[in-house]
């Protein structure tokens, strides 16, 4: 279960839409000063705090692994019913659009599951490679997830069903629906509202790699 209190989890919310009302919808110096369709930026990127969490390859989603691509983080879970899977697809649109970038500046998908007592890596690997073969999927434990989406402005709760006492599978996840933005150097850049729109999310993305681009 989510151990914040409901005040804390509503005072997270509400910093997050108030610091994107104070940014401008426009591309700053990294997007070459060109209106950014489907990005609200921050005033200012924000550094996010030390976070480890398990990709479903065996490896360590560190900070240091997010350096170097505009990278969108998303939090979902494989048994979502609709607003993931609908995600995940809306975003593997936008990925065909740069996947014959070179791996190096490519921007990078990362699905972060929020529910790691059904989602092992190996399922969690299974499920976003079959949206995108370049997306990458990380979880890890409740602490650790608590703490990495707190630091992206989002939030999650487990919701247990009416049969949750007979059966430990019933429950879902509650989770922010938005998109992370993250710039180059791993930090926070901006958020991606829904509706998405995968045409201008890609246009997004290779505005901005281009411009940052060695």
């Amino acid at each position: 279960m989510f151990n914040r209190t409901t005040a804390l989890i509503l005072l997270v919310a509400l910093a997050a839409g108030l610091g994107l009302m104070a940014g401008k919808k426009f591309f700053d110096r990294d997007g070459g000063g060109r209106s950014a369709r489907a990005i609200t930026f921050y005033p200012q990127p924000r550094e996010l705090p030390d976070f480890s969490l398990g990709q479903s390859d065996g490896t360590r989603l560190i900070p240091g692994e997010l350096k170097g691509h505009w990278t969108l983080v998303f939090l979902g879970f494989t048994a979502c019913p609709d607003v993931c899977p609908t995600t995940l697809a809306q975003l593997a649109a936008a990925q065909k659009q740069w996947e014959t970038l070179p791996d190096g500046i490519r921007p990078r998908v990362v699905l972060v599951s929020v529910d790691p007592e059904r989602d092992t890596p190996a399922r969690l690997g299974e499920y976003a490679h079959a949206f995108h073969r370049h997306t990458l999927a990380a979880t890890g434990d409740i602490p650790s997830l608590e703490k990495f989406a707190t630091s992206l402005g989002f939030v999650f709760q487990k919701v247990e069903g009416r049969h949750f006492d007979e059966n430990p599978d019933d429950y879902t996840m509650d989770h922010s629906s938005s998109i992370a933005v993250l710039d180059p150097d791993g930090r926070l850049a901006g958020l991606i509202r829904p509706p998405f729109d995968p045409a201008a999310i890609a246009a997004d993305l290779l505005q901005l790699t281009e411009n940052t681009a060695p």
